[in-house]
């Protein structure tokens, strides 16, 4: 998909319109924008590069802008005002320049007569497919703020985890880099001092100096080399990963990777059921929300499963007996999920489902930064330990022979 900016006449209105739309080709683009009631004026491809980059980045929309003007919405909505007004009252409290713009074509389209589910939909980059789908029930159902309300709760719900993982993985990787730069430091400027005082009084190295000046040469004068080597790695990796079978590959070892696969596997069943939870207490219907939480769980195996799961749905099966014959879909959850649907509270017990599988997250969050550290350490005092043992060996040697 392509962006491309626009300029369109609002048939309702009559009012002049810009913002940015996404499609293939610049036909498609003015295609959509007839399909939404405008009428183009001028169309043209949104330049993503280097000019725009800090000006992009730094006008990020982030999950907390998001929760903010949702949250917002909800309660000026709840409070009686209507939609219009609603709105206009949030993009003066929005202060992402970017947000502002989106929610200013959001209002263009709502006074033009569209619904707001549809305003929404124009602009997938910032509103997923849960957001829409619960904006949707919301206007279906006459709880438009109820529905706002649980999609703000749902993101910060999904923040917060993300929040605690990307916490208990930053330690570890500061001190890899610490480790990494101080080996670095030693080898470039200390081991060569050393070998050069044993070239000058003619003697022999230990081996395990002789083996780490031969590295600290290597990086001394093939430094580029090496630099070019990890750039194409990262390149060719990134690029890999980007693929479908580069996704796949990534989304088997999550779930299959010593250590860390029980975290990402409860992440994902925390995601499922949570977002179950929510889809169904709006008033979503199963299969819409098997669709949408396949999407959201953000594992392509697990989404797989799911999306298997609804079709044996569809062709009259329960929940429970579709997702116990999945490989990765634990149990438990179908277990759960039997019981609700006995009770007639499907939604609820995928609440409480997703509230242990989100109790449990943090306890292996806990588990995985106690084990780090310690594993770090070893690591450290054999690195540490190595270096000391190439420098003061030498040293060591010469005392000897001096003494001699």
């Amino acid at each position: 998909m392509r962006k491309f900016n626009y300029e369109a006449s609002d048939s309702t209105t009559g009012k002049t319109v810009k913002a940015v739309v996404q499609a293939e080709t610049e036909r498609d683009a003015a295609k959509l924008l007839i399909a939404q009631g405008f009428t183009p004026i001028n169309i043209t491809e949104a330049d993503e590069s280097g000019s725009n980059l800090f000006e992009r980045l730094s006008n990020r929309i982030t999950t907390k802008d998001k929760v903010v003007f949702t949250r917002q919405l909800s309660t000026l909505i709840g409070a009686g005002l209507p939609l219009s007004q609603s709105l206009h009252t949030v993009v003066d409290q929005t202060p992402n320049t970017r947000l502002k713009g989106i929610i200013q074509d959001i209002i263009t389209s709502v006074e033009g007569g569209h619904s707001l589910h549809d305003s929404f939909a124009k602009h997938p980059e910032v509103f997923d497919k849960l957001f829409l789908a619960l904006v949707a029930a919301g206007e279906a159902s006459g709880t438009l703020d109820d529905a706002l309300q649980h999609i703000a709760e749902q993101q910060e719900k999904d923040a917060a985890i993300m929040s605690r993982i990307r916490g208990a993985m930053t330690y570890p990787i500061i001190v890899l880099f610490v480790i990494v730069a101080v080996l670095i430091f030693m080898l470039v400027t200390v081991v060569p001092q050393v070998e050069k005082l044993y070239k000058d009084l003619h003697q022999t190295l230990p081996f395990i100096t002789e083996f780490t000046v031969a590295v600290s040469r290597f990086i001394t004068q093939y430094w580029w080399v090496i630099l070019i080597a990890l750039g194409l790695a990262i390149y060719l990796a990134i690029q890999y990963f980007r693929t479908e079978s580069g996704r796949h590959t990534a989304d088997l070892l999550k779930l299959n990777v010593p250590v860390f696969k029980g975290l990402f596997r409860r992440l994902y069943m925390a995601r499922f059921n949570r977002t179950g939870q929510t889809l169904l207490s709006t008033g979503v219907t199963m299969l819409d929300m098997l669709s949408i939480s396949s999407e959201a769980v953000g594992n392509g195996i697990i989404s797989a499963e799911i999306e298997s799961a609804a079709e044996k749905v569809k062709g009259g099966k329960d929940l429970s007996s579709a997702l116990a014959v999945e490989d990765d879909i634990p149990k438990f959850v179908s277990q759960m999920i039997s019981i609700g649907e006995k009770s007639g509270r499907i939604d609820e017990m995928m609440g409480k489902t997703a509230k242990i599988y989100e109790d449990e997250l943090d306890e292996e969050i806990r588990t995985i930064s106690t084990s780090i550290e310690p594993i770090l350490m070893v690591v450290l005092a054999i690195v540490a330990g190595g270096m000391v043992a190439a420098i003061l060996l030498p040293i060591y040697g010469l005392v000897n022979t001096i003494n001699v």
